[in-house]
């Protein structure tokens, strides 16, 4: 039982460092704490709905959802990315994205998508399904948090370029998850 825990927290820990990362550039367009709550609050909640999904999904189905919802997620990435880079370039103010209503569960569903293929193989193995949704949820609202405020910090740092540096840490990880 310890055992298993310990596993499950260490693959929580290592699902959580993409929305860690990628809170980084996020968090550089300038957010208010209040939002900072909630953005980490929400995808810690999405870390626990996807897998849960993956794991009810894996005890069913075949591993081909899995690679099918890595694509999807890295477009998500790319997408979101180029539109931060395409506005930093424009005179228009204010971020593209902004992590509010419909883009705020996009983000969530970005960075939860690989939960959602690691339950599809825990259901599949007979995971205990209640320690790795608690772990999953708990790993990635604290490290969302944590990749936001050093975001907003970085922001304070680098000005305007922040968004467009943002956009490129979004795009790099679309492109790692697409090619690696």
């Amino acid at each position: 039982m310890l055992g298993e825990a310990l596993t499950l927290a260490m693959m929580a820990f290592a699902l959580s460092m993409d929305a860690f990362s990628i809170s980084i550039g996020l968090g550089m367009i300038g957010l208010r704490m209040r939002r900072i709550a909630l953005i980490g609050t929400t995808v810690g909640l999405f870390h626990v709905l996807m897998p849960l999904l993956g794991i009810i999904l894996g005890k069913l189905v075949s591993q081909y959802i899995g690679v099918f919802a890595y694509i999807i997620g890295a477009g998500l990435l790319l997408y979101i990315g180029l539109q931060m880079v395409r506005s930093s370039f424009s005179a228009e103010t204010g971020p593209a994205f902004t992590p509010v209503g419909w883009g705020l569960i996009l983000f969530a569903v970005t960075v939860s998508i690989d939960s959602f293929s690691a339950g599809l193989g825990l259901g599949m193995l007979g995971a205990k399904t209640l320690v790795t949704l608690v772990s999953f949820g708990l790993f990635s609202a604290v490290l969302t948090w944590a990749g936001l405020v050093l975001g907003k910090k970085a922001e304070g740092v680098l000005g305007s370029y922040s968004e467009m540096l943002g956009g490129c840490i979004l795009i790099g990880f679309g492109i790692k998850i697409l090619f690696v």
